[in-house]
């Protein structure tokens, strides 16, 4: 049962749309929702929790992090890390998301160990010949910003 909320005209659901929507369980919405993952922004008149279109941006977002193996208590650290964004949000944000994505490809290239062991010397080489300096240069890039978020 979808309803409009009187103070700003925003689409409103219960789980039970919700889970339409998104594909998961209603119980799954309730596990998020006591982890702190969701939060329903107002309760209907019969006591329903009511969740807004934010949530199902939320909802995607976790399904497309667990896909990326990230487990339930890191995606909540990710979401708490967004929420306590300062002064200048957007860069706070950018930072956040790249932290999710440094931290994806470091469980990539643990999953490459073992096919790089088995490299002979030459295509190491020339492997890490190409990767060393787009490495390079991201990290250089990712401090630069970092010294400016601190300085901000």
């Amino acid at each position: 049962m979808r309803q409009e909320s009187s103070e700003t005209k925003r689409s409103l659901y219960r789980i039970g749309e919700l889970s339409r929507l998104t594909g998961i369980s209603p119980r799954t919405i309730d596990y998020y929702t006591g982890m702190g993952l969701l939060t329903p922004v107002q309760r209907s008149s019969g006591n329903y929790r009511l969740y807004d279109d934010e949530t199902l941006e939320r909802i995607r977002r976790i399904e497309m992090l667990k896909a990326q193996k990230f487990t339930l208590e890191e995606i909540k650290e990710n979401f708490a890390a967004l929420h306590r964004a300062t002064p200048n949000e957007q860069v706070s944000k950018q930072l956040a998301e790249l932290q999710t994505q440094l931290t994806q490809i470091e469980r990539q290239v643990k999953e490459l160990e073992p096919v790089l062991d088995t490299l002979k010397p030459q295509q190491a080489k020339k492997l890490f010949s190409v990767i060393t300096p787009q490495t390079a240069a991201c990290v250089e890039a990712l401090l630069l910003l970092l010294n400016k978020s601190n300085l901000m």
